[in-house]
């Protein structure tokens, strides 16, 4: 059994903790439109602003930390995510909810690149896919949680409870900032050295459009089949949104096992068959009902997410000494440009419906799968 160093372990868990702040502007998204002023737009712009500065800035927040070596302190990420957050719980006013939502955004665009560099330099060539896939893996936990502990609050006490989901975020930044103080800056100055290599444009293209590709399938997914089910099943919302929750935990599965594969049987070779290995499921899904389905969701989630982690580190691997850049483009920039498909596919499911949309992404699953198989080989090979 693989072990986890200690400060991986804090970084993983934190990853847990700022990703739960994710999903919370959407899910209170019904209770937003009944302030006053706020309507359906004004509360997506809200969604829309975390996620471009969440998503978009993070390529550059990793390029400055691999050509200054400088890298933001991860505690005080997630504790300004988790007060920006906090405060949607007692704040009405919408221009401050804008400032809560560009600050929590800006937040996790500088977590993810400066933890990944961290991250990188605990590890070695024998286990950077298994414990970067551990890392990686807690932020999709976060995710998966996010909403049920945001039901749970609200149930509670309403929006002022809310507030309460700043704890967590509190607590893992004192923890993190004991955790860390006095060995961060050692670690990032050994490693992210400067280079004058020049970026294989070839290789990072095509493995961010690889990235770009998957999100759009996940992202889509996770925005829409919930509606789908209820519309197709006759299910209530509250068994839909379990079932996502239930798809979202087997990619952490997912995430997980593909990384140690990885490891040992090569990171092209676990990509290719996993975006393969999706198609046939994804395509029965629409042709299926009951528990079949269900199931057929289940798979979907893992295989979908198996890749993930493993395209992170395949990228860290093309571009050396840019670790920062390449988690950046990988964690930022390629599922904030998946996140955007989400419109089009609302866009679709309009003009046609949610059943012919969702099949369509289809099209984006196979174009990753086929141009998977032009990915050249890690320079690191698996030992």
């Amino acid at each position: 059994m693989i072990k986890i160093p200690r400060p991986i372990a804090g970084y993983t868990f934190g990853h847990i903790v700022i990703d739960l702040y994710s999903p919370v502007i959407p899910a209170i998204i019904p209770l937003l439109i009944l302030y006053p002023g706020i309507g359906y737009f004004l509360a997506g712009l809200l969604v829309s602003i975390f996620q471009i500065t969440s998503s978009l800035f993070q390529p550059v927040v990793g390029w400055l930390s691999d050509r200054s070596g400088w890298s933001a302190p991860i505690w005080l990420c997630i504790l300004t995510s988790s007060i920006c957050i906090g405060l949607y719980g007692v704040v009405q006013d919408y221009y401050l909810l804008i400032i809560f939502a560009a600050a929590a955004g800006i937040s996790h665009a500088l977590f993810h690149p400066s933890a990944l560099l961290r991250v990188h330099g605990e590890t070695t060539d024998r286990n950077r896919g298994s414990l970067t896939s551990i890392f990686v893996t807690g932020g999709n936990l976060g995710f998966a949680i996010g909403p049920v502990i945001v039901g749970i609050l609200i149930g509670f006490g309403g929006m002022p409870a809310l507030t309460l989901i700043a704890i967590p975020g509190l607590l893992t930044a004192a923890f993190l900032y004991y955790l860390t103080r006095g060995v961060e800056r050692e670690k990032i100055v050994r490693t992210v050295p400067a280079t004058q290599t020049k970026i294989p444009l070839g290789p990072v293209s095509l493995i961010v459009t690889i990235a770009a590709l998957r999100s759009w399938v996940i992202m889509s997914s996770v925005a829409f089949f919930p509606a789908y089910l209820i519309a197709t099943s006759g299910v209530s919302i509250v068994f839909a949104n379990t079932m996502l929750t239930l798809m979202l935990l087997a990619g952490v599965v997912g995430q997980v096992t593909g990384g140690f594969l990885s490891d040992r049987y090569g990171k092209k070779e676990v990509t290719i068959i996993g975006l393969f290995a999706c198609i046939v499921p994804y395509i029965l899904f629409f042709t299926t009902s009951g528990w079949v389905a269900l199931l057929l969701m289940l798979v979907i989630g893992y295989l979908t997410w198996s890749t993930f982690s493993v395209t992170v580190t395949m990228a860290q691997e093309y571009l050396p000494g840019r670790v920062g850049l390449a988690s950046g483009l990988l964690l930022g920039f390629s599922i904030g440009a998946g996140g955007l498909g989400v419109a089009v596919i609302g866009i679709a499911a309009d003009a046609t419906s949610l059943n012919t949309a969702l099949f369509a992404l289809a099209i984006p699953l196979i174009l990753a799968a086929l141009l998977s198989l032009a990915l050249p080989r890690s320079p690191v090979a698996p030992a």
